[in-house]
């Protein structure tokens, strides 16, 4: 078995979900870190959520980021493992509002 890190990058979040990690068939991942940044001079609300089997299960939802701050859902003591083919997505309640950084271990 294989162990990978990678950094997955996306910028200018807004009101479309976005997919931050994809995770590949026949892989496992654990998230160990995600930061959301906001990018405005006022509040932004975001959700993280997981697609899994086609069902859709939120980690926060519409968690408030102050101006200029930051959340970080994912990081520390919390972790999130993901199976193969599940997908991460982050969505904001404002237009070009938000950065993510998250980071992975694919484990193949």
């Amino acid at each position: 078995m294989a162990n990978t890190f990678k950094n997955q990058f996306a910028s200018a979040i807004g009101l479309t979900p976005v997919a931050v990690y994809t995770n590949p068939a026949l892989t496992q991942a654990t998230v160990i870190g995600m930061s959301i940044a906001n990018l405005l001079a006022v509040p932004i609300s975001v959700s993280v959520y997981v697609t899994s089997a086609a069902t859709n299960y939120y980690m926060i939802k519409n968690a408030t980021i102050a101006p200029g701050g930051a959340l970080v859902p994912i990081g520390g003591d919390q972790k999130l493992v993901l199976e193969a083919n599940d997908v991460l997505y982050v969505v904001s309640d404002t237009a070009v509002s938000a950065d993510v950084i998250t980071s992975v271990l694919e484990i193949t």
